[in-house]
C-alpha cells in the first residue's frame, strides 16, 4: 500500500534512506560519502523546504519511500529508496507510478552519475538522461547541491520536458 508519510514517519523514512544510501559506498566519490548519508536534521530541512514523502507499506511497515518537491514549473522526485533486503521487487516502481501521477508538470530526478543501477531504473521507467550543459543549469536552478555534487551527478528527465515548459 502507498501512502503519505506523516511527522510520526520521520524515522522510519530517517532509517530507510540511510539503509539504502549504504549502496552508494565505494560507488559515488568517496568526498560525497559519508555515514549517516542523510542526518535527521537533513531529513527534516527536506520536508521544511517542501519534499513531501509517500511510503510503501508492506504488513504495517514502511520499506520504500519517494519524495515528490514542486519547484514551480517541474517538479522534482527526491529520496527515492527501497530497504536493502526488499529490493528488486517492484516497490519502487510502484512508488514513481504513484507520485508521477500527482502531478502534470515535467519531473526531473537527479542522481549520481556512478550509480548506474539508479540510472537504469529511471530509463527502464521512461526517463531521459538530460545532456550535461543542461544537466548543470537544472541542478543549479533546482537543486541546493555543492559544486562536487553537480560535477558527480546525472539529471533524468520525463520525454520532452522542454516542451513542456
Amino acid at each position: 500500500m502507498i501512502r503519505l508519510c506523516e511527522k510520526n514517519d520521520e524515522e522510519h523514512i530517517y532509517r530507510i534512506i540511510n539503509d539504502a544510501a549504504k549502496a552508494y559506498e565505494g560507488i559515488i566519490p568517496e568526498d560525497r560519502y559519508h555515514e549517516p548519508y542523510m542526518s535527521k536534521d537533513e531529513l527534516i530541512k527536506e520536508i521544511e523546504d517542501g519534499v513531501i514523502f509517500w511510503g510503501f507499506e508492506d504488513s504495517g511497515e514502511i520499506c520504500g519511500v519517494m519524495g515528490i518537491q514542486d519547484k514551480g514549473e517541474v517538479a522534482l522526485i527526491r529520496h527515492a529508496y527501497v530497504r536493502t533486503a526488499q529490493r528488486q521487487g517492484g516497490i519502487g516502481t510502484k512508488l514513481l507510478t504513484h507520485i508521477t501521477s500527482l502531478t502534470d508538470k515535467p519531473i526531473l530526478i537527479g542522481t549520481w552519475e556512478a550509480a548506474t543501477w539508479a540510472i537504469s531504473f529511471y530509463y527502464k521507467n521512461d526517463f531521459v538522461l538530460v545532456n550535461a550543459d543542461e544537466k548543470r543549469d537544472l541542478l543549479q536552478k533546482y537543486w541546493n547541491v555543492p559544486e562536487r555534487q553537480i560535477e558527480t551527478s546525472v539529471v533524468l528527465a520525463t520525454p520532452g520536458f522542454a516542451e513542456n515548459l
